[in-house]
């Protein structure tokens, strides 16, 4: 097809189609533990955190998603029995999550697997490799929310100088 030159070069398209593989391969990765991506990590960050507890507001901001996502990895976390959702002895109109047995062995098989992969990346790619990559995907994600501020009206100027 005639678009196939423009999408071989358009770092969009091509980010977007890594991101679905690398979902898929995520999967299948996780598939023994029966959770996402998502669940892992939100298993990880509970898993590090002290006896307390972790609020779901918190793990939303740190893992950068909806409040939504978060709620629906919950309820998928505790239907498993990993999870358990308490009042917040701070804050009667809060809950936090903290991790049941099974949970907690979860989450230390999670954490090694994402520790081996994390090590793979730096043994193939190195430190410096990958934070050169996550730059240039800062940069395209910078200028693209330029573009859309652009495109709404509500922005005139680049928020970023790409000669630097």
């Amino acid at each position: 097809m005639r678009i196939e030159s423009f999408l071989r070069l358009s770092p969009v398209f091509q980010i977007s189609v890594s991101a679905r593989r690398l979902d898929g391969c995520l999967t299948r990765i996780l598939r023994a533990e029966e959770v996402t991506f998502l669940e892992a990590l939100m298993l990880a960050a509970i898993f590090f955190e002290k006896k307390r507890g972790v609020k779901p507001s918190e793990l939303a901001v740190t893992l950068q998603t909806t409040r939504g996502n978060l709620s629906h990895c919950v309820s998928s976390l505790e239907a498993k029995g990993l999870v358990r959702r308490r009042i917040d002895p701070e804050d009667a109109r809060a809950f936090q999550l903290t991790l049941l047995p099974a949970g907690r062995k979860r989450a230390a098989r999670v954490v090694g697997i994402l520790d081996r992969m994390q090590g793979q990346f730096e043994l193939r790619m190195r430190t410096a490799g990958i934070e050169a990559m996550l730059r240039q995907i800062f940069i395209l994600e910078s200028l693209s929310a330029w573009m859309a501020r652009l495109a709404e009206g509500t922005e005139v100027k680049p928020d970023l100088d790409l000669d630097e």
